[in-house]
């Protein structure tokens, strides 16, 4: 997630060292006591063990209030027969042949993948989710820090691509200032093409009402407000210090309730800021419970920046989960430290079904150096598919949109998928 409004220099932010940076989020940093997490068993199953200093007392009831995590395992809707053998096409003659729920073959090497209920059932992926929803954002988040302009055309182009793939929710655009963002000043134009597409929703950012009536104007369907955790950063971001921008919320949310309008909500800096270091996971859950009780329907959940591990993900998760409903939270995880899906996996082990993602590993964060995209879209499937978690996303449509994409910005994929697969079907074209 990024910009709404004002962006802030590089020049502006203070430096930090790699040593300092390290230790300003290790996992230690964000924990507001050493035992407030227990790894193992204990936080996957919700039930005791025998470690000591994991499974005391204080730590049952704190978890019992604080994290039930096996309240949180859902019996989600049966896998079906939706993975089917699908065709990979890369490039022209390039094509690879893949079952996603069996065995399937690249040239010279095997591959097994054992989906079944067995697997999913499985002490250590006990929760998760056994379908998954995907928020995509790459037409937004992903683009908007593009410094060369990207045409509606394009834009409108790849949103086609990414629901002909299966994505249920695509992240249009954003109604802020183009002064600010003038990536996005065509956001009427994308809007006009696409708020009738069927088989997706397409929620757009709007900072405040005038975004807000902007983007009703133009056939917006569903809007999303942003907040961040990190004071400096909602100063910087949008001008405004986190209560400023409750309050603006606030009346977005009731003219959007009076038209019926759903209402997404993001909280950035979820993990660390730039400015100020490890976010308390408490400050987290307030701004969330914020967003919640004003009536936003889902709290998206972003690590901006990009420095989360499993270690400081799994306290915040816990500090929200105990004030909004695990089934109200998605999770937006930026890929900096190449951390992302393995934040993802314990997300899924907590019970949460929404993970936000970019196509082809678009966007990143403008105030935080360093801070690279969001964890790609394909590299998330991928992972979903290995895991026999249902998505109803077409992978190989998933990856040509990415490569179209691509091929307009004129650099390759940030998609670990993507990459791995072109290579195998470049040599299998050389057999």
């Amino acid at each position: 997630m990024s910009s709404l409004e004002e962006p802030l220099g590089f020049d502006k932010l203070p430096s930090m060292s790699s040593i300092d940076r390290i230790q300003k989020f290790s996992s230690s940093a964000c924990r507001s006591r050493a035992d407030d997490v227990a790894m193992g068993n204990c936080w996957i199953e919700g039930r005791s063990c025998s470690t000591s200093n994991s499974c005391d007392e204080d730590y049952e009831e704190y978890t019992r209030e604080g994290f039930p995590w096996r309240i949180h395992t859902r019996d989600y809707l049966s896998q079906g027969d939706s993975f089917n053998t699908r065709t990979l096409s890369l490039g022209r003659n390039n094509k690879v042949f893949r079952k996603s729920c069996d065995s399937w073959h690249l040239p010279d090497h095997q591959y097994n993948s054992k989906c079944n209920d067995k697997n999913i059932t499985h002490k250590f992926l006990k929760g998760i989710p056994r379908f998954v929803k995907i928020v995509e954002v790459g037409p937004r988040d992903g683009l908007q820090n593009e410094k060369n302009i990207v045409s509606a055309a394009v834009k409108i182009e790849l949103i086609h691509r990414l629901v002909s793939s299966g994505l249920p929710v695509v992240e249009a655009t954003s109604f802020v200032s183009p002064k600010w963002v003038p990536q996005l000043a065509d956001a009427k134009d994308v809007m006009d093409a696409v708020h009738n597409l069927e088989g997706a929703r397409f929620p757009v950012l709007t900072p405040n009402l005038k975004g807000f009536e902007a983007a009703i104007a133009a056939g917006a369907k569903d809007i999303a407000v942003f907040a961040s955790a990190s004071e400096s950063f909602s100063k910087s971001n949008i001008n405004c210090s986190i209560e400023e921008s409750l309050f603006r919320y606030r009346a977005v949310t009731r003219a959007a309730k009076e038209l019926s309008i759903p209402v997404r909500g993001y909280v950035s800096c979820a993990i660390g800021c730039p400015v100020e270091g490890a976010i308390p996971p408490s400050k987290v859950a307030y701004v969330a419970k914020e967003l919640y009780d004003m009536g936003c329907f889902e709290i998206s959940l972003g690590d901006t920046i990009g420095v989360g591990t499993p270690g400081t993900v799994v306290p915040m998760l816990e500090a929200v989960m105990a004030v909004v409903p695990f089934e109200k939270l998605s999770v937006h995880f930026h890929d900096t430290y190449g951390q992302s899906l393995s934040n993802i996996l314990v997300s899924l082990q907590a019970g949460i079904g929404t993970v936000d993602s970019s196509i082809a590993g678009l966007g990143g964060c403008p105030y935080a150096k360093g801070a690279s995209g969001n964890v790609a879209t394909e590299d998330v499937v991928y992972m979903l598919n290995g895991l026999g978690v249902e998505t109803n996303v077409d992978l190989a449509k998933l990856l040509m949109a990415g490569d179209f994409i691509c091929r307009h910005l004129g650099r390759p994929s940030g998609s670990k998928t993507a990459i791995a697969l072109s290579r195998v079907t470049a040599d299998a074209s050389k057999i």
